[in-house]
């Protein structure tokens, strides 16, 4: 069987999550829930993605979507890192 994260890394900031799949549902839909009403004081709209992010943890089809975020972000970070190909350069001057 799958272990679960014990913790998300959002940049730099780790925030540890419930280790019941019974807390981690109701938080994300609570989280889902404060999102809705982010036009309201003292919630926001960052609860819904946050509150997705927990369920997709337990959640297969929203899996997927974490996954496929993660590797895009991965590959985005990676290609800032690379330095430009010189075939570009070399074209322009031929």
């Amino acid at each position: 069987m799958i272990t679960p994260q014990k913790e998300f890394r959002i940049g730099p900031k780790t925030v540890k999550i419930p280790q019941s799949p019974f807390a981690r549902k109701l938080l994300g839909v609570l989280l889902i829930l404060g999102g809705i009403l982010g036009f309201l004081p003292i919630l926001g709209f960052w609860m819904l993605p946050l509150g997705l992010l927990i369920l997709s943890i337990d959640l297969p089809f929203l899996r997927k979507y974490r996954r496929k975020i993660a590797i895009r972000m991965e590959k985005r970070k990676r290609g800032h890192e690379v330095p430009a190909p010189q075939k570009a350069q070399e074209q322009d001057l031929a």
